[in-house]
């Protein structure tokens, strides 16, 4: 669960541990940010999958898109912000269960305080094998490269070609500008 990611991630061990063939991933040219410090992550592809939660007595299904991804990661899949729009889902990371409303009832979906450390020490684990590989340093190097110049100043703009200076308020002492394009269409 992940109320802070945008976008349901599903690894590509855990697609093809559901059997699911590979001709279903729809190509997509768009990547994503945060899975890498500094890096663009770009998907396999996207899925949509029907998911559902609860038991034979109550249960609630909906169709989620997820972007599947090529590398390694220390669980099956990350349920984002869509996720819990769609299900209408309740979290509560502190006694690690997550509520939502189902054909009978609340559904409710939790796990012990011991699989949670589990996770953590599997993550720790996966997160040392990168720091040991040297990959974190050639992606710290990477970083580096891209980042911006400080001596460049941020706070100006520069207009593109073909744009003319608005005044925003003509009756403004202020005499603040914007910037509008005049090779724009008409609508």
């Amino acid at each position: 669960m992940d109320g802070g990611s945008g976008l349901n991630i599903m690894y590509v061990e855990t697609h093809d541990g559901m059997g699911v063939d590979h001709v279903h991933i729809q190509p997509t040219r768009a990547p994503f940010h945060g899975i890498v410090p500094g890096k663009q992550a770009m998907p396999l592809g996207q899925i949509d999958l029907p998911i559902t939660f609860g038991g034979p007595s109550n249960y609630r299904t909906k169709t989620l898109t997820f972007e599947v991804v090529g590398f390694h990661g220390t669980y099956h899949a990350i349920l984002g912000r869509s996720f819990y729009m769609k299900f209408m889902a309740i979290p509560n990371y502190t006694y690690l269960k997550l509520k939502m409303l189902g054909l009978g009832g609340v559904i409710t979906i939790g796990t012990s305080f011991q699989h949670a450390y589990e996770c953590e020490i599997d993550y720790y684990d996966h997160s040392a094998a990168i720091i040991a590989t040297g990959e974190l340093a050639a992606i710290r190097k990477e970083v580096t490269e891209e980042a911006p110049d400080p001596k460049k100043s941020t706070g100006s703009f520069e207009p593109a070609e073909g744009s003319k200076e608005v005044l925003i308020d003509p009756s403004s002492p202020e005499g603040k500008v914007v910037h509008i394009g005049t090779t724009l269409s008409s609508k």
